[in-house]
């Protein structure tokens, strides 16, 4: 980021799959990566690359590893009236998500703060299973909840990109980004920011 009278950092938002499936155990950025699948494998190789180059040239460099990122126009409103299905909860996984605007503010604190070379899980506060976020989206939108199947059944079902989000599962710590970057999240629990957007009365989407 270049702002006049500002110092000037590199900031790359990767993705909380570099540390691939987890079962459901919390990782923190000291957790060594393993991206299960090629999206999250380029992530940690672009990582590995502007870390290198950044201390090779001295250049101020940091890493965002971020998860599902919703907001009002990310939400999955269509998928719900379409009555697509999700992984029933002993099939289920679990993991954090982030508000847009979260992560940009996170971002622009991260290019004015943020140390050489660190890496930052930018994530909220309370990891869940997927079925529940589609619950609550459903819940808040006044619309019917999505029906649950098992995991062969997903297989034939459910979309490759939908499908490589529920084989991974995984709990992240954001204590870093907190203590260093002295973030305050907007939404610390998606059900803040579905009570804003929806309000006393279920929206249309």
């Amino acid at each position: 980021m270049l702002t006049r009278g500002q110092p000037r950092r590199w900031v790359y938002v990767s993705t909380t799959g570099v540390y691939g499936d987890r079962a459901g155990a919390w990782v923190d950025e000291n957790t060594t990566t393993r991206p299960g699948n090629p999206r999250a494998q380029r992530r940690g190789d672009a990582e590995r690359q502007l870390l290198r180059w950044g201390r090779a040239t001295g250049e101020p460099v940091a890493i965002l590893r971020s998860p599902g990122i919703y907001s009002a126009e990310r939400l999955p409103v269509e998928r719900l009236r379409r009555a697509l299905p999700v992984l029933r909860a002993q099939d289920d996984v679990v993991s954090n998500r982030i508000h847009a605007d979260d992560l940009a503010n996170v971002a622009i604190l991260a290019a004015r703060h943020a140390r050489r070379g660190r890496v930052f899980n930018v994530v909220d506060d309370e990891p869940l299973p997927m079925a529940e976020y589609f619950d609550r989206v459903a819940d808040a939108a006044g619309l019917p909840r999505p029906p649950r199947i098992d995991r062969q059944r997903a297989q034939r079902e459910i979309g490759p990109m939908m499908l490589s989000f529920m084989s991974e599962s995984r709990r992240i710590r954001n204590d870093r980004m907190k203590r260093e970057l002295r973030v305050r999240l907007a939404y610390p629990r998606v059900e803040d920011f579905l009570a804003r957007h929806f309000g006393a009365s279920p929206a249309s989407g």
